[in-house]
C-alpha cells in the first residue's frame, strides 16, 4: 500500500489541473504520473474505470479511488474544512 497520494493524469486535463492546484493549495503532497507519457499508466487508468480512461484517477494512500472528484470530494475525504 502506498503512504503517498497518487493522481494519474495529463497535462491537457482541466480536471486535473484544477485538482492539482487544490491538493497544492492545502500542501497535500502527491504523486502525479502522466498517462500520456506513460502507457502501463494509462491502462491502470482504464482497468480501474471498466474500460474507460477516465481523469484524473486519483488513488489515496488507504486504496480508495476518487475518479473526477469535485472540490468538495477532495476536502471531504481529505478531512479538509473549507
Amino acid at each position: 500500500m502506498s503512504k503517498q497520494i497518487i493522481m494519474y493524469g495529463a497535462d491537457w486535463c482541466g480536471d486535473c489541473i484544477r485538482a492539482e492546484r487544490f491538493l497544492d493549495r492545502y500542501g497535500i503532497s502527491y504523486q502525479k504520473i502522466n498517462i500520456d507519457q506513460d502507457e502501463n499508466a494509462k491502462n491502470f487508468v482504464i482497468k480501474t474505470n471498466n474500460g474507460k480512461q477516465i481523469i484524473p484517477t486519483i488513488i489515496f494512500p488507504d486504496n480508495s479511488v476518487l475518479v473526477e472528484p469535485s472540490n468538495k470530494q477532495l476536502a471531504d475525504k481529505l478531512n479538509i474544512m473549507q
